[in-house]
């Protein structure tokens, strides 16, 4: 009786201390990831919006729609460019809805506020549409990943590529955010450590309609270049209204140090042509992203196939590639995975996540185009950045996490 007792107690002990299914399986029943983004504002077209939701789906279907055998959820929210929405947003979803990764993220602000967040509850951001470099760099996360392009990536690409060109001296239209902030420092950054000039820097409020003040200071500047470290439907008024003021025609150029192809349709090639751009992507580099844009054209009924939503699909397919291998979805395996992986798809070639969160992989300096033979047949390729080139070294960056 006394040896049966003991059987009993060891089995109880046993079945207490052993790992739960919640710790090495898939918590809840279900992986559920949430889009966090910009569903109908200024950055709705091209980086985040129906778009972006609509990539995130597409990788899951093509995934199976479950993994370790539970099923696969998505469901997303409109932050609307709002630091307290996101964050409310996302606590609730980490709280009571049970998201294990949250991705998009586009505003820099929003971005770093929920990776904070998301480091204080255990769960995994997967950042697709800011470009602040201080989501990798001083305010990186154990668990935060950046994937796409950052501020430093673009400034190596454009602002390199013009002060090659001649263009030695710069006046800075910034959003005055933490995105246009970084944008504005790492484009100062390349254009001073090339012998160049930055005459000065104005910050504009974000969702500026009217930007001929700003555009006149600069025109009476005379500096060569005029950079527009903005994003969005910023970027598309400042360069329409400068068109109207004749400004490029008087001998001045501008430099978009973002912009994406949904930007390039807006602005219209008349407008645009010949404008060199950075981006991550670009869908007619290969038969892999032709075959790609195709799909998602017709599964997102014709969303913009910009970078961003090519981002946050292929990052959906390796996070759950992640799950997969790591045969959970807690956090810190899922990370580790994530990590150790090589991201070989038709968007970052030979990709690597390092331990400050950033995707390293090669980046793209293109030039917009007038005679496309399709809707987004807009710009062509002029040169690859390597991705250790494009982005800050190990030995550079402020992550403690690459100390």
């Amino acid at each position: 009786m006394f040896k049966v007792g003991l059987r009993v107690l060891a089995a109880a002990m046993a079945t207490a201390f052993a790992p739960s299914q919640a710790a090495d399986g898939i918590s809840g029943d279900v992986v559920k990831i949430g889009v966090l983004g910009d569903m109908s504002g200024m950055y709705s077209s091209g980086f985040s919006g129906p778009g972006a939701v609509a990539a995130v789906k597409m990788a899951v279907e093509d995934f199976g729609g479950s993994v370790l055998g539970k099923k696969i959820e998505v469901i997303f929210s409109d932050h609307q460019n709002k630091v307290d929405i996101a964050s409310a947003t996302a606590r609730q979803w980490f709280d009571t809805a049970d998201v294990d990764m949250i991705t998009d993220l586009t505003n820099s602000s929003v971005a770093l506020a929920v990776q904070k967040l998301a480091e204080d509850k255990g769960r995994i951001t997967i950042a697709t549409g800011p470009g602040a470099i201080d989501l990798t760099g001083k305010a990186c996360t154990k668990y935060g990943v950046h994937y796409g392009y950052n501020t430093y990536a673009l400034a190596t690409g454009t602002a390199s590529a013009i002060m090659k060109e001649g263009g030695d001296s710069w006046f800075i239209l910034a959003a005055d955010y933490a995105f246009g902030h970084a944008l504005e420092r790492d484009t100062s950054r390349v254009v001073t450590g090339m012998g160049g000039t930055v005459k000065k820097s104005l910050r504009v409020p974000l969702n500026t309609a009217d930007y001929s003040s700003y555009l006149l200071q600069a025109q009476a500047s005379g500096a060569k270049i005029i950079g527009l470290a903005n994003g969005g439907t910023d970027t598309v008024n400042a360069i329409k209204q400068a068109h109207e003021f004749g400004i490029v025609a008087a001998g001045q150029r501008l430099a978009g140090m973002l912009i994406l192809l949904s930007d390039v349709k807006s602005i219209g090639v008349d407008i645009a042509k010949d404008l060199h751009y950075t981006d991550g992507w670009y869908w007619d580099m290969d038969d892999a992203s032709r075959n790609w844009k195709k799909r998602y054209l017709e599964f997102s009924r014709n969303a913009a196939p910009t970078a961003p939503h090519a981002a946050i699909y292929s990052a959906t397919m390796a996070y759950l590639q992640a799950v997969r291998e790591a045969g959970t979805d807690r956090a810190d395996a899922v990370r580790a995975k994530l990590g150790a992986m090589k991201i070989d798809d038709f968007y970052a070639k030979g990709g690597a996540i390092r331990a400050d969160g950033m995707l390293i992989h090669d980046m793209y300096l293109l030039k917009v185009k007038a005679d496309g033979e399709s809707e987004w047949d807009l710009s062509e390729r002029v040169a690859t950045i390597p991705g250790e080139q494009a982005y800050i070294s190990p030995q550079a960056s402020e992550c403690a996490a690459l100390k």
